[in-house]
């Protein structure tokens, strides 16, 4: 085996687009070389964007250069995202001020946080958020302007921006299409980044992403946030796991929530 680093690099990343992973130890009984050294390779292919680093080895980065139809998304995953929407619900006090941003999983939180029948004000570019809170007297709806985009059931843009600026809320509860340690939190939508990044700067509170596990290590287009501005993070359990993992920032909490049987 070449003990040139590149060599190195190129047969550790078909190993890991073979198995989907590899551990440090293992790598360098293979290459006869230090762990130190194989970390460092690691470190590197994590730096091209080529992997994703996790405590004892890497990953494979998956990547969402498209953005899937909304009911595509709707239709994946679909009592993992009711149980994350009642996870979070449980988080969400009486008086409290919510950015939510839009998505599928964000749509349950949206309807666990009504069944609550608490006074909250909700801060959203969902529109399917209208049929959700219409018979609610304890919602107070704040639909953020825009472009509407058929494909995501939303409004961003600059105007949605405009009207984020002038509203701090103290809990800001985000959807994302991919979540990753080294790419932070991504979406294949330029808009939909920038709307969602002025809802976590003009958040005075906690930062909640919400996430089932195929988002988990997914890495698209354009980033909104790094992952040292979120605070917790509700997935499901095989999402807990893969992100038990991974190198996040310590006092990132992970809120698991479990499907019933």
């Amino acid at each position: 085996m070449s003990t040139i680093p590149a060599g190195r690099q190129q047969f550790i990343l078909s190993l890991v687009k073979t198995q989907g992973s590899v551990n440090v130890g293992s790598l360098a009984e293979q290459l006869g070389v230090s762990e130190l050294t194989i970390r460092r390779d690691l470190d590197q292919l994590a730096t091209k964007g080529l992997v994703e680093r996790t405590h004892g080895g890497a990953t494979m980065r998956r990547n969402l250069p498209v953005e899937p139809d909304y009911l595509q998304k709707a239709s994946e995953y679909p009592k993992e995202k009711e149980a994350i929407g009642k996870a979070v619900a449980k988080l969400v006090e009486e008086g409290d001020t919510l950015y939510i941003n839009s998505g599928s999983t964000t749509f349950e939180v949206i309807r666990a946080v009504v069944d609550l029948q608490k006074k909250v004000t909700i801060v959203t570019n969902n529109i399917d958020a209208i049929w959700l809170c219409k018979e609610s007297e304890h919602i107070r709806l704040i639909l953020a302007g825009g472009v509407y985009r058929s494909r995501s059931h939303s409004v961003s843009g600059s105007l949605a921006s405009m009207l984020i600026s002038q509203i701090h809320a103290n809990k800001a509860i985000i959807g994302v299409d991919g979540f990753s340690p080294s790419a932070g939190l991504t979406t294949p939508i330029l808009e939909e980044a920038d709307t969602t990044r002025a809802m976590i700067e003009h958040t005075v509170g906690r930062v909640i992403v919400v996430a089932s596990s195929n988002k988990i290590g997914v890495v698209s287009n354009f980033k909104t946030v790094s992952l040292d501005l979120v605070d917790a993070l509700v997935t499901d359990e095989m999402g807990a796991d893969l992100v038990k993992q991974m190198e996040i920032p310590e006092d990132l909490q992970i809120i698991v929530a479990t499907t019933e049987v």
